[in-house]
């Protein structure tokens, strides 16, 4: 493989070639297709696809983050973003930064909650140094199971008290982390909208539960080198370290090695990891018919 065919691969699956996503249809399939992504190219950059990249078709000055509000398409793309969020096609998660969405494709968000989600969804959270909840985001989430789906102004008129923007915002930050609640929709008057994911998407919740965290891990590790085509070894584990530990995720590449599912290729003096070649299934034929053949 050289720079150049890795180059051309990756644009054609992140849809940078000039062909744009603008319906929920192709938005699914670009999502099924890589398994997650950024709405925003990051700096340092991180090796993942973009939704903005795809809805532009291009890679061409992105928006970042930071100056989305004054790009359109970046409006464009969000509202598209929004779109796939009601229609359950994807699920947003709390990765990098809360107003940079990770989506994760329905098809792969159960092995994405196995490794970062709640065994016991239907327990209620309860306050503690160990389990990592304020008793502010216990209260939240009691209204949010009860009123959900919630806007954040809404849940903080509901908390009462002076309660500030920041604290509120963290207690969201504590249930997210550990997907008990997600955005669920926004709009300019209301801003966004939270739900218990649960309730939300029940069958993605308890379909994760079943999961353990081993066949997860590898899932989302060959999930991921499909997405970017080849990648080299750190970058795979800077990637996964941001849910994961760096120790699991070596594991996993080792086991996936192991079992003949990953290979490795050189690029140049690099040594990149990409999905091994699937193998046809040798099916054997009567005699007459190899005969014919």
């Amino acid at each position: 493989m050289t720079e150049a065919e890795l180059l051309q691969a990756r644009t054609a699956k992140w849809r940078l070639e000039g062909e744009p996503i603008r319906t929920l249809e192709q938005a699914r399939a670009f999502l099924d297709s890589v398994g997650f992504c950024l709405m925003y190219p990051t700096r340092p950059p991180v090796l993942v696809p973009t939704f903005v990249g795809a809805f532009v078709g291009a890679d061409d000055r992105l928006p970042l983050q930071q100056h989305a509000y004054a790009d359109p398409r970046a409006k464009e793309a969000t509202d598209l973003m929004v779109r796939t969020l009601r229609d359950k096609a994807a699920y947003e998660a709390p990765l990098f930064e809360e107003n940079n969405a990770f989506l994760v494709a329905a098809s792969v968000f159960p092995f994405y909650y196995a490794l970062v989600g709640e065994r016991n969804p239907k327990h209620a959270p309860k306050a503690s140094a160990r389990s990592g909840y304020s008793q502010l985001a216990c209260d939240a989430f009691a209204i949010i199971r009860r009123h959900g789906p919630i806007s954040k102004a809404k849940l903080g008129e509901l908390l009462g008290g002076a309660l500030s923007t920041a604290g509120l915002d963290r207690a969201l930050a504590e249930l997210w982390a550990k997907l008990r609640v997600t955005r669920v929709d926004y709009s300019e008057d209301e801003g966004s909208v939270w739900d218990e994911l649960e309730r939300w998407a029940p069958d993605k919740v308890w379909e994760g539960v079943g999961i353990s965290a081993g066949e997860a891990l590898t899932a989302l590790l060959s999930k991921y080198l499909g997405g970017v085509v080849a990648a080299e070894q750190e970058d795979v584990e800077r990637f996964f370290s941001n849910f994961v530990a760096r120790s699991r995720v070596k594991d996993a590449i080792r086991a996936l090695l192991a079992a003949r599912q990953l290979d490795f290729t050189r690029l140049g003096s690099k040594s990149l990891l990409e999905l091994a070649p699937r193998k046809e299934p040798f099916v054997l034929r009567p005699r007459a018919a190899r005969l014919q053949g």
